[in-house]
């Protein structure tokens, strides 16, 4: 018997495999603790009913708390560089709409000034925003 729960529970995390929702996973998880369950359990009524009631509690416990803890990942694999907005750094080339440098922690980054003016070498500058690997920045006054 162990082994036919065995087989559910792969056909379930084959399903979730191909339709990513953590849905499926929930009953896969159910069946093979289940498989467990059938070597000190003969009934298969009363293992049906052990499935069932174990995936409605892995749908309404475990699914939320995967959904959570993948969508927090997700947030923050973007805006690596958002740590840098509103800090102040120093323009080392010259700074246009088009190009410039500016250091800030002894690293260099490519800058590009929200402004229509330039800004000098040496100026003291504050990041405003980033678009990937390049900071928009304005003149601190």
């Amino acid at each position: 018997m162990w082994q036919l729960w065995v087989c559910v529970g792969v056909l379930f995390l084959i399903l979730e495999i191909f339709t990513p929702s953590m849905f499926f996973l929930n009953f896969s998880i159910a069946a093979l603790l289940v498989a467990a369950m059938s070597c000190y359990i003969h009934s298969t009524t009363i293992l049906v009913l052990i499935f069932c009631a174990l995936s409605l509690l892995f749908i309404f416990t475990l699914r939320p708390m995967l959904i959570k803890l993948t969508s927090n990942s997700k947030k923050h694999q973007t805006g690596i560089n958002s740590k840098y907005i509103g800090m102040k750094a120093k323009a080392i080339e010259a700074i246009d709409k088009d190009k410039g440098t500016i250091s800030i922690y002894d690293e260099r980054w490519q800058a590009r000034n929200m402004e229509d003016f330039e800004i000098p070498v040496g100026s003291l500058v504050e990041i405003v925003s980033n678009d990937s690997l390049v900071m928009n920045v304005r003149k601190i006054d």
